[in-house]
């Protein structure tokens, strides 16, 4: 079975900076493209950013130039660094992905989620 543990939330000044890990572990052959997602109280989850097996990036543009999404695939391990922090960044961060236990099995797999309070 395989499982995402974010982890790095807690709660920073506006204008200061977190960076999010997600790490995937159990039986894992690959992983494909991993997004990162928030959901504010009262609002929907929405999608904060992907990044491929090769790197490629995208990013939703209320975070574009201020949050940066990278993966070590040694470690199988995503990460958000998030800069600028505005309170409006304020939300439960959840890390999502697609991963394969064995070559041509792939899974949708979401992570328990980790609050970013963003406050002064």
């Amino acid at each position: 079975q395989v499982q995402l543990v974010e982890s790095g939330g807690g709660l920073v000044q506006p204008g200061g900076s977190l960076r999010l890990s997600c790490a995937a572990s159990g039986s894992i052959h690959s992983i494909n493209t991993m997004r990162w997602y928030r959901q504010a109280p009262g609002k929907p989850r929405v999608l904060v950013g992907s990044i491929t097996s090769d790197g490629s990036t995208n990013y939703a543009d209320a975070v574009k130039g201020r949050f940066t999404i990278s993966r070590d695939n040694a470690k199988n391990t995503g990460y958000l660094q998030m800069n600028s922090l505005k309170p409006e960044d304020t939300a439960v961060y959840y890390c999502n992905a697609v991963c394969g236990p064995r070559p041509g099995i792939w899974i949708n797999v979401w992570g328990q989620g980790t609050q970013v309070t963003v406050s002064s």
